[in-house]
C-alpha cells in the first residue's frame, strides 16, 4: 500500500485546512486509515481514524469537535478537515493504513505516508 498526503500548509490560528490521504495498492475499501501527527521534539500522536466497515470514526480529545475525518472510496482518499486550528496543532501530519486495525495506536499500522507539514501561526 502506498499512501500520499497532501493539503498541508501555513494558516493563521482559527483558520482551516483539509488534508488528503490517497492510497494505491491494496483494495482501499478494505483499509482502515489513521491520521497521526508529530511536532518537533515530541512523539507521534494519534489524531483520528476511520474504519473500512461502517465508517466508524475516532478522535483524540485534543481535536474532537474541530477535526472531521471522512473517506471517499471512489477516490481512494481519506480527508481530515481541520477547523479552528491552534498553534499547538502545528506538526507533520501522517496517514497510515491497515487492513484490520482501526484505532490510533501507531504501532499497529504497517503502511505510512511521507507526511505533510501543517503550521499554525498565532
Amino acid at each position: 500500500v502506498q499512501l500520499v498526503e497532501s493539503g498541508g500548509g501555513l494558516v493563521q490560528a482559527g483558520g482551516s485546512l483539509r488534508l488528503s490521504c490517497t492510497a494505491s495498492g491494496l483494495g482501499f475499501d478494505y483499509l482502515a486509515i489513521g491520521w497521526f501527527r508529530q511536532a518537533p521534539g515530541k512523539g507521534r500522536e494519534g489524531v483520528s481514524s476511520i474504519n473500512s466497515n461502517d465508517g466508524s470514526t475516532y478522535y483524540a480529545h485534543s481535536v474532537k469537535g474541530r477535526f472531521t475525518i471522512s473517506r471517499d472510496n471512489a477516490k481512494n482518499t481519506v480527508y481530515l478537515q481541520m477547523n479552528s486550528l491552534k498553534p499547538e496543532d502545528t506538526a507533520v501530519y501522517y496517514c497510515a493504513a491497515d487492513q484490520y486495525y482501526a484505532g490510533i495506536d501507531s504501532r499497529r499500522y504497517p503502511h505510512w505516508g511521507q507526511g505533510t507539514q501543517v503550521t499554525v501561526s498565532s
